[in-house]
């Protein structure tokens, strides 16, 4: 967007060259949920609880509790401007179902069930996105983006996209003061398309006839921005913001079977095809650590006193967390190369640590790998995903683009900008005062 199809994105690059913009650096883990939420509360994953999609409810080994909105406890931005009185339209947000009251109208995100009950606020909104889709259902993700049919993907991406943008036309009609939408599609088509694209993926195929889908995809938004934008009075500051980045994915690092060589997790039987860990024979008796798979790893210790069959001894805590980091971060790639891994303590990168955090982030290749944590594969490294295709990683930087038609900021490019200082910088565009611990930022324009 910043520099090789920026000719190929008018909107946008107008956006740019009138406006602020730059690199964004995602939150740890770099992943949607708890992203979207550390962006709009000013909080981060530590001070919110939430760790990732599915988050450890108590220390028992298999009791997981779903990221829902009822785990977010601190405020966002929405929240803020209704205590003042002011009205949002909020749509496809992460971490917005259950729906729960607002100052104004809300859609619900990707994580909506496909029985939910309800989800919009007000619930009379659903008959109003009905009479606008013309009886077609409201799509909040397409069905599999993990698929090998990359053409039906594609079809179900933009049918998704342009029945959000019909909603989103109809909802700018409402009485609004802060108005933030996502869209799936851009997550969607990275993580299933990316190989065509980029030379650098290993399963790139030169020449393929999807080669261009994802930039013809940005093309497409880019025109739908403009319409979006040909629709607001001259008073409306517009902010371009992701949660994470994108790169292309490696391969997968098989975390638990690494745990079963090396000595830290025990099975009573190990099994005979791949299966997910949890329906594993796992020895807790005889097991130091376990993982979980996905964008990064998250490990978790067997402690004594803690977990009902621990087997570390609360003086030994640090010393096993420090021999599991060093050693982790010694890994190489299948060639025998340093492979980069990051490995992180909680508290070390968090201001607060609540509910039950993993004992370690891993970030295998520093994202350039994949987390895997079925067992059964019998080898450390993979070129398959175990959820299903997956072409590209989460990376650390996404974007920012904030531009002001009152204002002419020449295209003055931000550097150092944090996902967790969104929030305060939407408030005091506003007008509005920053609550307390809530990161600021001082950005090199002054806004009337």
């Amino acid at each position: 967007m910043f520099e090789q199809w920026r000719e190929d994105l008018p909107t946008l690059r107008q956006l740019m060259d009138q406006g602020v913009y730059g690199r964004l650096r995602s939150c740890e883990p770099p992943i949607t949920v708890p992203a979207w939420s550390v962006m709009l509360s000013g909080r981060d994953p530590g001070e919110l609880g939430i760790y990732g999609f599915r988050n450890r409810a108590d220390y028992s080994y298999e009791h997981m509790q779903v990221a829902s909105s009822l785990v977010v406890r601190h405020p966002r931005v929405w929240d803020v401007l209704g205590e003042h009185g002011l009205t949002s339209v909020v749509v496809g947000v992460p971490q917005t179902y259950p729906v729960r009251p607002l100052r104004g109208w809300l859609i619900s995100s990707f994580l909506t069930p496909p029985s939910a009950r309800q989800w919009t606020y007000p619930a009379s909104l659903a008959a109003e996105v009905d009479d606008v889709l013309g009886g077609e259902p409201y799509e909040f993700d397409v069905t599999n983006f993990r698929t090998e049919d990359k053409t039906q993907l594609l079809e179900d991406i933009y049918r998704m996209t342009e029945k959000r943008f019909k909603v989103l036309h109809y909802l700018l009609d409402k009485p609004w003061d802060f108005f933030i939408f996502v869209e799936m599609g851009v997550d969607r088509i990275h993580h299933g398309l990316w190989k065509y694209m980029d030379p650098q993926h290993p399963k790139h195929v030169p020449g393929h006839p999807l080669a261009s889908a994802i930039h013809d995809y940005y093309v497409y938004l880019d025109r739908e921005i403009a319409r979006l934008l040909d629709r607001l009075d001259k008073d409306t500051l517009v902010m371009v913001v992701s949660d994470h980045g994108a790169r292309p994915m490696m391969g997968g690092f098989a975390i638990n079977e690494w745990l079963i060589r090396e000595g830290y997790l025990v099975l009573h039987d190990y099994p005979d095809h791949v299966v997910p860990l949890e329906k594993a024979a796992v020895d807790w008796s005889r097991t130091v650590a376990w993982g979980a798979g996905g964008y990064h790893a998250r490990l978790h210790l067997n402690v004594k006193g803690r977990e009902p069959n621990g087997v570390v001894d609360p003086a030994d805590y640090e010393r096993v967390r420090d021999e599991l980091k060093a050693r982790l971060e010694a890994l190489t790639d299948p060639e025998g190369r340093p492979l980069g891994t990051v490995v992180r303590k909680p508290e070390e990168i968090y201001k607060e640590v609540n509910n039950i955090p993993p004992d370690l982030i891993v970030y295998v290749g520093n994202l350039a790998w994949r987390s895997v944590g079925s067992v059964g594969l019998r080898r450390l490294y993979t070129f398959e995903n175990d959820t299903g295709p997956d072409d590209a990683n989460h990376d650390w930087e996404g974007i920012f683009i904030a531009w002001d038609p009152r204002e002419r900021w020449e295209g003055q490019k931000v550097e150092g900008l944090e996902i967790a200082q969104i929030a305060s910088l939407i408030l005091q565009w506003m007008g509005l005062p920053v609550p307390d611990g809530w990161p600021t930022v001082a950005l090199p324009v002054e806004v009337a």
